[in-house]
């Protein structure tokens, strides 16, 4: 079969087309690439065609670009393997990462709300006398703790290390600790 130069043309033409609107659609996977992260574009609820929640706030598109990424291949072989842009993996990965972390928080927000034990803690406040307070809240609710006072203390300074300033609270906080133990500290507002 003989192509004139037209027919060649054409059918990059047709190439840079298909290949726009892959970059299109991915860049709605990652929640459109102009936006912040919008409900459905973060979500992926225009993937499922319907106003349910998704199982996840991963696009399936995200966690291909992420398993990828994980075994090893750069940005590049990632968006040669899946015939797109590099610039479209490095949004898709950023959206992906962000979902995450949204997730987390989330997660972490959902274990302070129902955690039994919540304290208040003035700025200023001795980082040794927490386990202390933290122990006689949960004498107060009926709770034996399954952790001694430098599990305490190792769990508050490893998820708020930026509260803390040698042996004292910088600022107010709110700690709150489940029945197992767990520990999660956030500033106070």
């Amino acid at each position: 079969m003989i192509f004139d130069q037209g027919d060649k043309k054409r059918a990059k033409e047709a190439r840079r087309a298909r290949g726009r609107a892959r970059v299109a659609e991915e860049a709605g996977d990652a929640g459109r690439a102009g936006d912040a992260g919008g409900a459905e574009g973060a979500f992926g609820l225009e993937e499922m065609g319907s106003d349910e929640p998704p199982l996840s706030f991963l696009t399936a598109r995200q966690r291909e670009v992420l398993q990828l990424r994980h075994q090893g291949l750069s940005q590049q072989d990632v968006a040669d393997r899946l015939g797109t842009t590099r610039s479209n993996i490095s949004i898709l990965e950023k959206r992906a990462h962000q979902n995450i972390l949204r997730a987390e928080r989330t997660v972490q927000q959902w274990m302070m709300i129902r955690a039994p034990i919540h304290l208040f803690v003035k700025g200023g406040t001795d980082v040794f006398d927490l386990p202390r307070m933290i122990f006689a809240a949960a004498d107060e609710k009926g709770i034996r703790l399954p952790v001694t006072s430098m599990d305490i203390l190792v769990q508050l300074r490893r998820n708020a290390p930026r509260l803390f300033h040698k042996r004292a609270l910088e600022r107010d906080a709110r700690i709150y600790v489940n029945k197992s133990g767990a520990v999660l500290v956030e500033e106070a507002q």
